[in-house]
């Protein structure tokens, strides 16, 4: 693999999504031409960082302004985003000026949000520091932020003009959220790439340690190929009507035991969980084979994500689920796998097979695997 590489992702907005070390140069030609003002989004703990670009932004001539943000999901409300519109309201941003989001993918989500409500619409640019951000959050266009009732139920589509994957970020991670990010590349695997699977299960030891996995070129294959993943799917469906569904495999599951956690589990942990769950739900209902299923154990315990839930929170999970937006009224909607890169929907399945599958996947509370917080 060469220094950079770039996947485009097509559609009415066409970006690109540069993947490599050391990219920061490459911000300027993301916000284009025209832009004068720069609202850079950021965590508390990316502080320095945000520092950095800013320096370097002023020194190519842009106004620059910092909107330091909480951390993790806590930044993700209506009333953060009303804090960034302010700092944009008070500095004169126009249409023609840009935020930048640079953080996760909680980040990456208000940022996009906040970039897509303001004078209903500006341009933004995305530099996630986090695997989870740069295969899943950062591209495709989707933004958001929480409210008390779901994840994500207040958002909007709006494709960035670029996206920043800087592989030099992930030496910085914490192990367990470097892992936790790994779910998303591992579904991806799992809905469309099998090479993903074999790089995973070829190269398991690396992928415990984000540090050599950093600077190795199997993270940034397995980096790439997600992403390409994504692009191909977003390019063809960029508002969820049809095709861009299969990249919610594992997620509504997932989604629900985040909010009956209060968001306490790392997303990527519970989208493991999630898709062992739809796998034991496939195989249920006579649609996927025991080998595949087995597959999702072995791949993902062998990174430590977990496989479990604790068994007494089905009633809870039910009605988060009803929830989840790709719900339709009553009937809940399901991305299942037919075999690997094979997904299909299931919808509606009886509650009994609901609750069969729940059987499958649940431990008692202290025996509940893998990362939880």
């Amino acid at each position: 693999m060469s220094d950079a590489s770039v996947v485009r992702v097509a559609g009415e907005q066409p970006y690109d999504v540069v993947i490599g070390r050391h990219l920061l140069g490459h911000l300027t030609g993301m916000l284009g031409e025209g832009v004068r003002r720069v609202l850079v989004v950021h965590p508390a703990a990316l502080a320095t960082s945000a520092e950095t670009v800013r320096a370097d932004l002023v020194a190519a001539g842009y106004e620059v302004y910092l909107a330091q943000v909480p951390d993790a999901e806590e930044q993700k409300t209506a009333q953060v985003a009303a804090f960034c519109w302010g700092v944009l309201g008070q500095a004169d941003f126009t249409r023609s000026d840009a935020v930048v989001g640079l953080g996760g993918g909680a980040t990456t989500d208000l940022a996009g949000f906040v970039a897509a409500t303001w004078l209903r619409g500006v341009r933004v640019v995305q530099v996630p520091t986090t695997v989870l951000a740069m295969v899943d959050a950062a591209v495709g266009g989707k933004t958001g932020i929480n409210t008390a009732e779901g994840k994500n139920l207040v958002g909007a589509f709006h494709p960035p003009a670029g996206v920043l994957c800087d592989l030099a970020a992930v030496e910085s991670m914490v192990p367990n959220d470097f892992v936790a990010g790994l779910a998303e590349i591992v579904k991806c695997g799992f809905i469309d790439d099998p090479r993903i699977l074999e790089l995973v299960e070829e190269h398991t030891a690396l992928l415990l340690d984000p540090v050599a996995a950093a600077s190795s070129p199997v993270l940034a294959e397995l980096v790439e190929r997600a992403v390409r993943t994504k692009a191909r799917v977003v390019g063809e469906d960029l508002r969820e009507a049809g095709l861009r569904e299969i990249l919610n495999y594992g997620h509504t599951f997932g989604h629900a035991v985040e909010h009956v956690e209060r968001y306490r589990w790392r997303h990527g942990a519970a989208v493991s969980v999630g898709m062992v769950f739809v796998a034991e739900l496939a195989r249920l209902a006579g649609r996927l084979d025991d080998a595949v299923v087995e597959r999702h154990r072995s791949v993902l315990t062998s990174l430590g994500l977990p496989t479990t839930y604790r068994a007494d929170r089905w009633e809870q999970l039910l009605t988060a689920m009803r929830r989840d937006k790709k719900t339709r009224g009553d009937l809940l909607r399901f991305v299942v796998l037919e075999d690997l890169a094979r997904p299909a929907r299931l919808e509606g399945p009886d509650p009994t097979l609901l609750a069969a599958a729940y059987a499958e996947i649940s431990a008692t509370p202290q025996r509940t695997s893998g990362i939880l917080l």
